[in-house]
């Protein structure tokens, strides 16, 4: 039997190691795939990230390989220690995304992802980090924590220590189409600004402000993705806790989504804490269904 050999990321696995990406994001989120320029990107930088990239100093790329196979990737990053970064990154060491070939009968012996994984974790003691992290943020929208998913992947996590310590979040899908419809009223106006998330739509009473939602119509940028057009998400979305149970929530989104069908814009994707019911619920009746749930914050505790 061929042994699986690991070794670092080599340019010439890039279309290889963007399948292995796209064929895990496919299974979250429907509809979309991303460039082999957007993993090279990723691998070298993340600007989306803009407060905890700046804080990395070091970043590796290894691979598992089968018979000229890539079978298994993963990329790693390690902070600075000084006092800039933030106080839980500080000196971390994190495994960013890992991703893996499920048992096949084509592949059998590709399963076995803990050649990887132990290389990951050689490389983490190697950096002598303060502590161990890992997630599965994938650079493609929709694509963070360790979704459901892939208990192929949280399977090799469990395996060597990793213990998820955080919260679960709720991914929701919506299409456009089946969001309310705007229904102008006096009792409420609406502004359009430039939001912290995205494009913000804030509901006003009386002068004045009684929630707001904002909406991301630029995931589809084509120099990053190669398919992922129609797709927004939500931002942000604040009710002022006099304004609850008052239908703001169904007006906002329906405002939100009248600017989103001249945007040519047909699914927007929400996230949720799973322990906020309420909103859930909302949400599920304004036309949102649920794509899976994702576990963020998964930390190094052998034993």
């Amino acid at each position: 039997m061929p042994a699986i050999a690991v070794r670092p990321f080599r340019r010439t696995d890039r279309d290889q190691l963007t399948d292995l990406v796209n064929t895990h994001v496919a299974a979250v989120v429907p509809g979309v795939s991303v460039s082999v320029n957007t993993v090279l990107g990723d691998l070298e930088r993340q600007p989306g990230e803009f407060i905890t990239d700046p804080w990395v100093a070091e970043r590796a790329t290894l691979v598992a390989e089968l018979r000229g196979h890539v079978v298994a990737g993963a990329h790693l990053l390690r902070y600075r220690a000084d006092a800039e970064v933030g106080e839980s990154y500080r000196d971390a060491g994190e495994i960013d995304w890992f991703v893996c070939r499920p048992p096949a009968s084509f592949l059998p012996d590709a399963a076995d992802a803990g050649h990887l994984m132990r290389a990951c974790l050689a490389l983490l003691a190697r950096w002598n980090v303060r502590v161990r992290y890992a997630d599965g943020a994938l650079p493609a929208p929709v694509v963070y924590g360790l979704p459901r998913n892939w208990p192929h992947v949280r399977a090799v996590y469990e395996a060597a220590g990793f213990r998820h310590v955080g919260d679960t979040e709720v991914i929701l899908l919506a299409r456009v189409a089946d969001l309310p419809p705007d229904e102008p009223g006096e009792d409420v106006t609406f502004l359009r600004t430039v939001g912290e998330c995205g494009t913000r739509f804030t509901a006003y009473t009386d002068g004045s402000a009684r929630g707001f939602i904002e909406v991301d119509t630029a995931l589809a940028r084509p120099e990053r993705l190669t398919r992922a057009a129609g797709l927004a998400d939500i931002g942000n979305l604040h009710i002022e806790p006099a304004a609850h149970d008052t239908g703001l929530e169904e007006r906002l989104l329906a405002h939100a989504a009248d600017w989103l069908r001249l945007c040519g814009v047909d699914r927007l994707a929400a996230y949720e804490p799973e322990t906020d019911r309420s909103m859930l619920e909302k949400l599920t009746r304004c036309g949102f269904r649920e794509l899976t749930r994702t576990d963020r914050g998964w930390e190094h505790r052998p034993g």
